[in-house]
């Protein structure tokens, strides 16, 4: 498998942390879990095969996406289907990053994955086609370099105006289990309410639910580099007030437990391998 990562320059590396691109995989499994992260994403299928997106609650129903999608916050994990020689490339944004680029408030895309044509129309297909002509990794960055900033010519006005909600992400990421984010609203000198709409506006979540999928997030990265796993040492680490707590938002965010998690976990932490 080829794969390769781009970090732009200003003024999108502002808004996205890399851009990827991958060709010629092919996974020894069916299907992943992708596990929430308080991003977007945007992906392009460089393929004609359509993908599938599972019920979590009914493994027999699906939704089938082709072309390029885009993945708003989600609150919970999603199940998606692993296909044999698949070339993807996509745009995995910074927290919040993915608003001067929508054209609508980020939170009526939460839990929601949408087909590039019914946010961007036409220019979506045409997208895809000059990535599809683009004769190497490098050129193809290039191309979505550009249509994201033309998007953000069009759009980014719509984002102006919430730079208080940047200062509050960055205590978050920090930090996000010894944050109360009354607190954090009052250093902002606005109202919790207000900074509760605005924040959900930008980044897609509520402050609390954002800094819960953190601290998860959190919890991945201490289990992937670490050699020997102390449960209790990770949880009490993180900021979680018991076990119990700590397993039960480590279900609600990946679908496993947290022993099963280890036996399965892959390179990329947020992509899980998983049977039928």
């Amino acid at each position: 498998m080829i794969y390769c990562q781009h970090f732009p320059r200003p003024p999108l590396a502002k808004y996205v942390d890399w851009f990827w691109f991958y060709e010629n995989r092919f996974p020894d499994h069916r299907r992943e879990h992708v596990l929430p992260d308080g991003t977007f994403e945007l992906v392009i299928d460089l393929r004609e095969t359509p993908r599938k997106l599972f019920d979590r609650q009914d493994a027999s129903r699906f939704d089938s996406f082709r072309g390029g999608w885009l993945s708003g916050t989600h609150s919970e994990y999603l199940i998606i289907d692993a296909v044999p020689d698949s070339s993807m490339m996509g745009v995995h944004f910074k927290p919040g990053g993915a608003a001067p680029f929508l054209g609508q408030p980020s939170d009526e895309l939460c839990n929601q994955v949408v087909e590039l044509d019914a946010l961007w129309g036409r220019s979506a297909h045409e997208l895809r086609e000059r990535l599809l002509a683009a004769p190497n990794p490098p050129a193809k960055f290039s191309v979505l370099e550009n249509f994201l900033l033309a998007q953000m010519a069009r759009f980014g006005s719509a984002a102006n105006g919430q730079e208080h909600v940047g200062w509050a992400l960055d205590q978050f990421l920090r930090q996000p289990h010894q944050q109360a984010i009354r607190a954090v609203a009052d250093k902002l000198g606005v109202s919790h309410k207000h900074f509760i709409a605005e924040f959900r506006r930008q980044v897609g979540l509520t402050p609390k639910l954002f800094c819960r999928i953190r601290r998860f997030q959190q919890v991945l990265a201490q289990i992937n580099s670490r050699t020997a796993i102390d449960w209790a040492d990770v949880a009490y680490s993180c900021g979680y007030y018991d076990q119990a707590h700590f397993v039960n938002d480590f279900q609600a965010f990946s679908g496993l437990n947290p022993s099963t998690y280890l036996v399965h976990r892959s390179k990329y932490p947020n992509f899980v391998p998983v049977g039928e």
